[in-house]
């Protein structure tokens, strides 16, 4: 990066981005994004060339448990936690205003 922002260019980009912002908060934000762009510039000059891409810094492990098939509750047992159960199903008012 050449530099500092000026708070011209931070006018700017304000007015480009259709934000109003006074000229005390543009000398404000003028040293905040000189400091962002330098910190990217820095970035963007690592030797990154034997390092491969990655979406995580750490290798990501699948920490659930194993998805095995096992015995369920019966339906009765179920069906006696509802408050309404009519036919083996749960018992759940009508919606959309439909009249009972």
């Amino acid at each position: 990066m050449s530099g500092q922002l000026s708070t011209e260019e931070v006018a700017h980009i304000a007015r480009l981005a259709r934000l109003e912002i006074t000229e005390e908060e543009s000398a404000t934000y003028a040293g905040q994004l000189s400091a962002i762009l330098e910190h990217v510039d820095a970035v963007r000059r690592l030797d990154t060339a034997g390092v491969p891409p990655t979406s995580h810094a750490f290798e990501l492990r699948n920490v659930l448990r194993a998805d095995e098939p096992r015995p369920c509750l019966e339906r009765d047992e179920v069906l006696a936690g509802a408050p309404r159960a009519e036919d083996g199903r749960f018992l759940v008012p009508r919606i959309l205003g439909e009249e009972p």
